[in-house]
């Protein structure tokens, strides 16, 4: 295969940033002690050092608190990207070099991708625009009903058959949810399990091997909505026993629109293609077609080369962190983060399970008074912190475990440093006692300022 040696440098085109961290406007109230421990970032990622503007004038560093929605690019990705750029053309059948190149990414690629996922030598890898578009991609190929928890993400919720889908509602411990989960796969058979890998509201994380023991007992095969897990944990599917795996680049440090479905190939090979045009067939007459097998069958029109190569290069860079390190620094946070949060006062923490010892970096609090809404915009505007206010896309769980209309969610990753889970802490405190500086007011694109002064940039 072709090959592109990687470049000791780059040049990057990149936004105003600060090197050094800069105190935000207004002086914040100090929360309770942290944890000793006190790590910088694991990774360096492209928003390292970016600088935003606050209300009333000035710059300060921004925190992202935002990597569960869509996490910023690693820098060795956008370098990788930059270097396969002049190279991108059409794949397969094309007899230029560009396009044989382009080809390998692309294939060598999808090799990655099953070995860091551990996948069986004769399981697909089929490549999608993000974890939503490969559980839809699933959802045409399960040959009978699927059984769900409700406390689903949307993209692991909604793709299943109405007339098919069957949830079970979550109990309040892990083992009892085993136990509901189990008592409806005896009570009727069922040919698939779906469940997240680690909730995106709470980040408790829940027990794939156990769930793939308990599918394959009662005759179903098990997927995992892995979107959230595997950006913090190294998943073996093979080792694990999952029959099918779905998970996005953007959440990947990859952010360039590409997902992938891993898993067996006898469903996908028997489903209908899923996108009907060239490239999933191996001929056309005008009265039918004669479609392909593997993942040809289901990739139809020109891939995202670019975006399957920064997938690719994310999922390598994340080994090469080493799953040590990856565990240590995500661990210091997420103790940091929660001791904190638990000696702050007018806030709850949202919990789904009572005997969830083992959770990624996410938090989701609500507030005794007031709207989570106007504070996330403060937050924003006031000192450069990105978090997410809303019901993240899982309502019924959310529903279920929340005593107010929304939360706040505060998510870490690779970039995170124990400085930015202190700013954020500190900053919620002093927004909580004493309310914002400036005057909000909500619309249609949610709370804003009533007078944002902040420049923006000029992208032209």
């Amino acid at each position: 295969m072709i090959g592109i040696e990687e470049p000791t440098t780059a040049t990057l085109s990149e936004p105003r940033r600060v090197l050094t961290d800069a105190a935000a406007t207004s002086t914040p109230a100090s929360p309770a002690p942290a944890p000793p421990a006190s790590p910088g970032p694991l990774a360096v990622l492209a928003d390292a050092g970016l600088e935003v503007p606050v209300l009333g004038g000035g710059f300060v560093r921004h925190v992202n608190l935002d990597v569960a929605a869509s996490a910023p690019a690693l820098v060795a990705v956008t370098a990788h990207v930059a270097r396969v750029l002049p190279y991108y053309s059409s794949v397969h059948r094309g007899a230029g070099y560009p396009s044989q190149l382009s080809t390998s990414l692309v294939e060598e690629a999808r090799g990655t991708v099953a070995r860091h996922v551990g996948a069986r030598d004769d399981d697909l890898v089929v490549f999608t625009r993000n974890t939503t578009d490969a559980l839809n991609l699933l959802a045409n190929a399960v040959p009978g009903d699927t059984v769900v928890l409700d406390l689903e993400h949307h993209a692991n919720l909604l793709p299943w058959r109405a007339d098919a889908r069957r949830v079970v509602v979550a109990r309040r411990t892990i083992a009892e949810t085993l136990d509901a989960l189990d008592a409806e796969l005896a009570r009727c058979p069922a040919a698939l399990l779906t469940v997240t890998g680690a909730s995106n509201v709470t980040g408790e994380v829940l027990p794939i091997a156990r769930l793939a023991e308990l599918a394959h007992a009662r005759g179903a095969r098990l997927a995992i909505d892995a979107a959230q897990l595997l950006p913090h944990r190294r998943v073996d599917i093979a080792a694990s026993g999952v029959d099918y795996l779905a998970f996005s680049g953007h959440k990947a440090y990859a952010p360039f629109g590409t997902g992938a479905l891993v898993g067996r190939a006898d469903w996908l090979d028997a489903a209908p293609a899923y996108l009907a045009g060239g490239g999933a067939v191996a001929a056309v007459r005008v009265d039918g077609a004669d479609w392909k097998r593997g993942a040809d069958r289901h990739e139809a029109g020109t891939p995202n080369v670019i975006g399957i190569a920064a997938l690719a290069r994310a999922l390598t860079e994340l080994e090469r962190l080493g799953e040590a390190a990856r565990a240590r620094h995500e661990r210091a946070l997420t103790e940091r983060l929660h001791a904190g949060l638990a000696a702050q006062r007018g806030i709850r923490v949202i919990r789904g399970f009572d005997d969830a010892d083992d959770r990624l970096g996410i938090a989701t609090i609500e507030l005794e008074r007031g709207s989570v809404g106007r504070l996330a915009a403060a937050l924003a505007a006031e000192h450069g912190i990105s978090v997410r206010a809303g019901r993240f896309c899982a309502h019924p769980f959310f529903d279920r475990v929340a005593t107010r209309a929304n939360g706040l969610r505060a998510s870490l990753g690779a970039g995170t440093s124990a400085d930015d889970v202190d700013r954020f802490l500190a900053a919620l405190a002093t927004l909580i006692a004493d309310g914002p500086a400036h005057a909000y007011e909500r619309s249609t694109a949610g709370w804003c300022p009533v007078d944002d002064d902040r420049p923006r940039p000029a992208f032209d």
